[in-house]
C-alpha cells in the first residue's frame, strides 16, 4: 500500500524543523523550546497547575516537572502548593515577565522568516487548519 497523502509526515518534518529553529533562536536567552512552551503557556493563560500544563502541551508529567525545575532554578517560575498538597500551581516571576517580550520578538521574527512564502490569508488558513486537527484527548485551557 502506498501513501499518496503524506500530510502527517510533512507536519512531523516541519515540526522538527521549527523546533530546531526555535532552539537556535532561543540560544541567546539560554532556553530551549520545551522551556519556552511552558513560559508561553503561563504568559497566555496565567497561573496553571502542573497537570494543566502537561495536558495542554501533550507532554508526559515527569518531563514537564523536570523542565519546571530548570525554570525554577533560573528564577523564571514559582511553584506553590495548591488546595491539594500534591498539586502545584505554577506562575511566572517578574524576571520572566520582563524577558518574555524580548523572546516573543525573536520568535516572531523567526516565524515571519519561516512563513515568508505564504500570504497573510494562507497563514491564517494554515493556523485554522492546524487547530482543526485533533488528538484523542484535546484539552482546552482558559
Amino acid at each position: 500500500m502506498t501513501m499518496k497523502n503524506l500530510i502527517f509526515h510533512e507536519i512531523h518534518q516541519k515540526s522538527r524543523l521549527s523546533i530546531k529553529e526555535v532552539n537556535e533562536a532561543l540560544k541567546e536567552f539560554n532556553l530551549y523550546s520545551a522551556q519556552w512552551s511552558i513560559l508561553f503557556c503561563l504568559n497566555q493563560f496565567g497561573s496553571m497547575t502542573q497537570t494543566e500544563i502537561h495536558q495542554y502541551l501533550n507532554v508526559e508529567a515527569p518531563t514537564v516537572t523536570r523542565t519546571l525545575v530548570k525554570l525554577e532554578n533560573r528564577q523564571l517560575i514559582i511553584r506553590n502548593e495548591g488546595k491539594d498538597k500534591r498539586e502545584r500551581i505554577v506562575r511566572l516571576t517578574n524576571t520572566a515577565m520582563e524577558l518574555i517580550p524580548r523572546i516573543e520578538e525573536r520568535i516572531e521574527k523567526l516565524e515571519q522568516t519561516m512563513l515568508k512564502a505564504l500570504t497573510q490569508d494562507e497563514q491564517a488558513q494554515l493556523s485554522l487548519l492546524l487547530k482543526k486537527i485533533s488528538g484523542s484527548g484535546d484539552v482546552h485551557v482558559g
